[in-house]
Protein backbone atom coordinates (compact mmCIF):
# COMPACT_ATOMS: atom_id res chain seq x y z
CA UNK A 1 0.00 0.00 0.00
CA UNK A 2 2.75 2.38 0.74
CA UNK A 3 3.94 1.99 -3.01
CA UNK A 4 0.99 2.67 -4.55
CA UNK A 5 0.50 5.80 -2.40
CA UNK A 6 3.51 6.97 -3.46
CA UNK A 7 3.51 6.38 -7.42
CA UNK A 8 0.08 8.51 -7.22
CA UNK A 9 1.95 11.10 -5.23
CA UNK A 10 4.85 11.04 -7.34
CA UNK A 11 2.07 11.76 -10.66
CA UNK A 12 2.07 15.31 -11.03
CA UNK A 13 0.21 17.08 -14.18
CA UNK A 14 2.74 18.25 -16.11
CA UNK A 15 2.46 22.27 -17.07
CA UNK A 16 4.42 22.43 -19.85
CA UNK A 17 2.54 19.98 -22.23
CA UNK A 18 -0.86 21.69 -20.78
CA UNK A 19 0.21 25.31 -21.43
CA UNK A 20 1.23 24.29 -24.98
CA UNK A 21 -2.00 22.35 -25.96
CA UNK A 22 -3.88 25.46 -24.25
CA UNK A 23 -1.83 28.36 -26.44
CA UNK A 24 -1.69 26.02 -29.55
CA UNK A 25 -5.55 25.73 -29.62
CA UNK A 26 -5.54 29.55 -28.85
CA UNK A 27 -3.73 30.51 -31.85
CA UNK A 28 -5.52 28.07 -34.11
CA UNK A 29 -8.93 29.71 -33.13
CA UNK A 30 -7.57 33.05 -33.80
CA UNK A 31 -6.13 32.09 -37.45
CA UNK A 32 -8.99 30.54 -37.93
CA UNK A 33 -11.32 33.85 -37.35
CA UNK A 34 -9.23 36.03 -39.12
CA UNK A 35 -8.75 34.25 -41.70
CA UNK A 36 -12.32 34.58 -42.24
CA UNK A 37 -12.66 37.90 -41.36
CA UNK A 38 -9.89 38.34 -44.27
CA UNK A 39 -12.19 36.06 -46.92
CA UNK A 40 -15.33 38.30 -46.17
CA UNK A 41 -13.17 41.62 -46.63
CA UNK A 42 -11.37 40.37 -49.76
CA UNK A 43 -14.38 39.35 -51.58
CA UNK A 44 -16.42 41.98 -50.09
CA UNK A 45 -18.43 44.38 -52.94
CA UNK A 46 -17.93 47.59 -50.99
CA UNK A 47 -13.87 46.62 -51.55
CA UNK A 48 -14.08 46.33 -55.25
CA UNK A 49 -16.49 49.74 -55.44
CA UNK A 50 -13.77 51.52 -53.16
CA UNK A 51 -11.01 50.26 -55.45
CA UNK A 52 -13.07 51.92 -58.65
CA UNK A 53 -13.93 54.98 -57.24
CA UNK A 54 -10.20 55.67 -56.49
CA UNK A 55 -9.45 54.53 -59.84
CA UNK A 56 -11.65 57.00 -61.28
CA UNK A 57 -10.32 59.59 -58.98
CA UNK A 58 -7.16 59.00 -60.18
CA UNK A 59 -7.61 58.92 -63.90
CA UNK A 60 -10.23 62.17 -63.42
CA UNK A 61 -7.74 64.35 -61.76
CA UNK A 62 -5.28 63.36 -64.35
CA UNK A 63 -6.93 63.95 -67.31
CA UNK A 64 -8.41 67.38 -66.07
CA UNK A 65 -4.76 68.14 -64.95
CA UNK A 66 -3.36 66.75 -68.52
CA UNK A 67 -6.14 68.95 -70.42
CA UNK A 68 -5.20 72.64 -68.40
CA UNK A 69 -1.60 71.98 -69.04
CA UNK A 70 0.27 72.63 -72.41
CA UNK A 71 3.40 74.07 -73.67
CA UNK A 72 4.02 75.73 -77.52
CA UNK A 73 7.35 74.53 -77.64
CA UNK A 74 6.10 70.90 -76.76
CA UNK A 75 2.83 71.04 -78.42
CA UNK A 76 1.99 67.74 -80.09
CA UNK A 77 3.34 66.17 -77.01
CA UNK A 78 0.66 67.89 -75.02
CA UNK A 79 -2.28 67.63 -77.27
CA UNK A 80 -1.62 63.77 -77.94
CA UNK A 81 -1.85 63.40 -74.01
CA UNK A 82 -5.13 65.78 -74.50
CA UNK A 83 -6.65 62.49 -76.58
CA UNK A 84 -5.42 60.01 -75.04
CA UNK A 85 -7.05 61.47 -72.04
CA UNK A 86 -9.99 61.72 -73.26
CA UNK A 87 -13.06 59.82 -74.87
CA UNK A 88 -16.36 60.30 -76.76
CA UNK A 89 -17.35 63.72 -78.10
CA UNK A 90 -15.22 65.60 -75.96
CA UNK A 91 -12.07 63.16 -78.05
CA UNK A 92 -14.06 63.99 -80.88
CA UNK A 93 -13.79 68.28 -80.42
CA UNK A 94 -10.41 68.23 -79.69
CA UNK A 95 -9.02 66.05 -82.49
CA UNK A 96 -11.24 67.96 -84.77
CA UNK A 97 -10.05 71.04 -83.38
CA UNK A 98 -6.31 70.32 -83.20
CA UNK A 99 -4.81 71.81 -85.91
CA UNK A 100 -6.58 75.12 -85.52
CA UNK A 101 -5.74 75.43 -81.48
CA UNK A 102 -2.41 74.46 -82.28
CA UNK A 103 -1.50 77.44 -84.45
CA UNK A 104 -3.35 79.61 -81.41
CA UNK A 105 -1.03 78.19 -79.29
CA UNK A 106 2.12 78.99 -80.92
CA UNK A 107 1.11 82.39 -82.06
CA UNK A 108 0.53 82.98 -78.04
CA UNK A 109 3.28 80.98 -77.20
CA UNK A 110 2.16 80.35 -73.89
CA UNK A 111 3.38 77.22 -71.25
CA UNK A 112 0.22 76.67 -69.43
CA UNK A 113 0.79 74.03 -66.37
CA UNK A 114 -2.03 73.03 -63.98
CA UNK A 115 -1.75 71.40 -60.58
CA UNK A 116 -4.47 69.38 -58.89
CA UNK A 117 -5.50 71.04 -55.48
CA UNK A 118 -8.11 68.47 -54.29
CA UNK A 119 -10.33 65.86 -55.82
CA UNK A 120 -14.18 63.98 -55.14
CA UNK A 121 -15.73 61.24 -56.80
CA UNK A 122 -19.65 62.78 -57.42
CA UNK A 123 -21.20 60.15 -58.96
CA UNK A 124 -19.62 56.29 -59.99
CA UNK A 125 -22.07 53.94 -61.70
CA UNK A 126 -19.57 51.10 -62.27
CA UNK A 127 -21.83 48.71 -63.84
CA UNK A 128 -22.34 51.19 -66.65
CA UNK A 129 -18.65 52.33 -66.56
CA UNK A 130 -19.41 56.42 -65.81
CA UNK A 131 -18.47 58.76 -62.96
CA UNK A 132 -18.63 62.30 -62.53
CA UNK A 133 -15.21 64.40 -60.36
CA UNK A 134 -15.34 67.48 -58.94
CA UNK A 135 -11.33 68.98 -59.09
CA UNK A 136 -9.93 72.41 -57.64
CA UNK A 137 -6.40 73.05 -59.86
CA UNK A 138 -4.46 75.65 -59.91
CA UNK A 139 -3.85 76.68 -63.31
CA UNK A 140 -0.37 78.71 -63.95
CA UNK A 141 0.17 80.34 -67.63
CA UNK A 142 3.66 81.79 -68.36
CA UNK A 143 3.23 84.34 -71.36
CA UNK A 144 5.69 85.20 -73.91
CA UNK A 145 7.37 88.10 -72.03
CA UNK A 146 7.42 86.39 -69.10
CA UNK A 147 4.98 86.91 -67.41
CA UNK A 148 2.68 84.58 -64.60
CA UNK A 149 -0.50 84.55 -64.15
CA UNK A 150 -2.17 81.98 -61.76
CA UNK A 151 -5.92 81.23 -61.17
CA UNK A 152 -7.81 78.84 -59.53
CA UNK A 153 -10.58 76.79 -60.84
CA UNK A 154 -12.97 74.51 -60.31
CA UNK A 155 -13.67 71.42 -62.82
CA UNK A 156 -17.03 68.80 -62.74
CA UNK A 157 -15.49 65.92 -65.40
CA UNK A 158 -17.69 63.03 -66.55
CA UNK A 159 -15.40 59.81 -67.14
CA UNK A 160 -16.32 57.28 -68.90
CA UNK A 161 -14.91 53.93 -68.77
CA UNK A 162 -13.16 52.47 -72.07
CA UNK A 163 -10.81 49.52 -72.95
CA UNK A 164 -10.97 49.15 -68.95
CA UNK A 165 -9.66 53.09 -68.73
CA UNK A 166 -11.19 55.41 -67.17
CA UNK A 167 -11.40 58.70 -69.46
CA UNK A 168 -12.38 62.32 -69.42
CA UNK A 169 -15.93 62.51 -71.99
CA UNK A 170 -16.55 65.50 -70.85
CA UNK A 171 -15.33 68.75 -68.79
CA UNK A 172 -16.97 72.32 -67.84
CA UNK A 173 -16.19 75.05 -65.16
CA UNK A 174 -18.54 74.03 -61.72
CA UNK A 175 -20.38 76.98 -60.32
CA UNK A 176 -18.78 78.93 -57.96
CA UNK A 177 -20.73 80.19 -54.90
CA UNK A 178 -24.16 79.78 -53.37
CA UNK A 179 -27.59 80.25 -55.39
CA UNK A 180 -29.56 83.41 -55.14
CA UNK A 181 -31.80 84.35 -52.76
CA UNK A 182 -34.93 84.54 -54.65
Amino acid sequence: MKRAVRVLAGARPRPLPALALVLTLVAGGFAAWTGQDWYRAAHDDRAAYAAQRDAALAAGEQAVQNLNTLDHRDLDRGLDLWESSTAGELHNQLASGRDEFAEQVKAAKTVTTARVLSGAVTELDDRAGRARVLVALRVTVRASDGAKTDKDSRMLGELTRTGGRWKLSALGQAPVGGTPAG
